[in-house]
């Protein structure tokens, strides 16, 4: 395995990190279980072509979360919170220590601050990042 195959595993295992909440989660009506966050994200697909299925919410404590909408390919529509990066349990504070690291990391390897959390971000959510997919890996000291 090459440097950079090695900083696309380490870098993917950290984000993974950080979106996972509520999984397995399982279909109800067909049985079909999404292991990740990730996998749920893409082996689902919008409710309709109009919208997102993403709403903002509150939870019974006042914190924010969004409530993700998504079709099984058995056509039932199911429902994830995934909320708020201030998540302060233990678990919530390693992820966003985890995603601090590697921001930290970027900037520091010359991208601004804004693109590479957005840059994080994308990734976090499932979604495939040109910037972070065009970047050299670190030393190993680096991480």
């Amino acid at each position: 395995m090459t440097d950079k195959d090695l900083f696309r595993n380490e870098l993917f295992a950290g984000l993974t990190a950080l979106a996972e909440s509520s999984f397995p989660k399982k279909c109800a009506n067909c049985g079909r279980s999404f292991e990740t966050a990730e996998a749920f994200l893409q082996e689902t697909r919008n409710i309709n072509e109009t919208s997102t299925g993403l709403k903002q919410s509150e939870d019974d404590d006042g914190m924010h979360i969004v409530e993700a909408f998504r079709n099984c390919p058995c056509g039932s529509t199911l429902m994830d919170f995934f909320s708020d990066r201030r998540d302060l349990s233990e678990a919530g504070l390693k992820r966003r220590a985890k995603f601090e690291k590697l921001l930290c990391f970027l900037v520091d390897n010359e991208l601004d601050a804004e693109t590479a959390r957005t840059e994080l971000l994308k990734v976090v959510h499932g979604e495939k990042s040109e910037i972070l997919s065009a970047m050299h890996p670190p030393q190993k000291r680096d991480l």
